[in-house]
């Protein structure tokens, strides 16, 4: 039972690391983006001179965190699809190469085996009996000649689908004071608030899944999501003034 309830939990975990890095940049953009809206009215207020509602950060904020959303979505589709075809492009002229100069296509990996560490004779064995399988070569010399790796395992729809969820999810958090409360200094930094902790929720997701240093992950979740919000303020204000 304790080794199923394992194998369970792993390929969870596998399953949050394959799409690690759409739900960070999802949501760490979704959160930055709609927090952008918010911080920059509220540095407009904070001159007096745009009177700016809840309704109306609301609506902003919305309108922006589901077109950015959305964009961002077909943007990590139409990416993917790119690199699929341009993968399976580059390896079908490899296989070409191959077939039409066999030697010295082996004499390529040949030296690409011997300089990632392997001896002369072993390299020179190795890229032999690889020559004898065209798939199998023009798949390593598609890593080590290209520096591209196979993407097929990868779904450019559920990518998509994982970086709008995260981007609206995490996006919608900033915006969440604004449906409870009215627009006063109060809800801005209850906003301030709610876009730290949503930050902060990142980075403890990013460094669950990777093991990375816990300080290291919450401070450069947090810091990119700082920057971001000063500067949007600052825009607001001077706009403002």
């Amino acid at each position: 039972m304790d080794w199923q309830a394992h194998r369970r939990d792993a390929h969870q975990l596998g399953q949050m690391q394959e799409y690690l890095k759409q739900i960070v940049y999802g949501g760490n953009d979704g959160i930055v983006t709609t927090f952008a809206i918010v911080a920059g009215f509220a540095g407009a207020q904070a001159e007096g001179v745009a009177q700016i509602g809840g309704l109306a950060v609301l609506v902003f904020g919305l309108a922006n965190l589901f077109a950015d959303a959305v964009s961002m979505g077909l943007g990590e589709f139409l990416s993917l699809r790119s690199q699929h075809d341009l993968y399976h492009s580059r390896r079908a002229a490899e296989l070409r190469e191959i077939a039409a100069n066999p030697e010295q296509e082996r004499m390529e990996l040949f030296e690409i085996l011997r300089q990632r560490g392997l001896p002369p004779g072993e390299a020179d064995t190795t890229a032999t009996i690889l020559s004898r399988h065209p798939g199998i070569m023009a798949d390593l010399m598609m890593t080590y000649e290209f520096g591209m790796v196979d993407p097929n395992e990868e779904s450019p729809a559920l990518n998509g689908i994982f970086t709008f969820c995260a981007f609206v999810i995490f996006g919608a958090i900033p915006l969440v004071p604004y449906f409870l409360l009215a627009p006063t200094a109060t809800t801005f930094y209850l906003s301030v608030l709610a876009t730290g902790l949503a930050l902060a929720s990142l980075g403890l997701l990013r460094w669950n899944t990777t093991g990375e240093d816990l300080w290291r992950s919450l401070w450069e979740t947090l810091a990119v999501g700082g920057v971001c919000a000063v500067v949007a303020y600052g825009v607001g204000w001077l706009v403002g003034g």
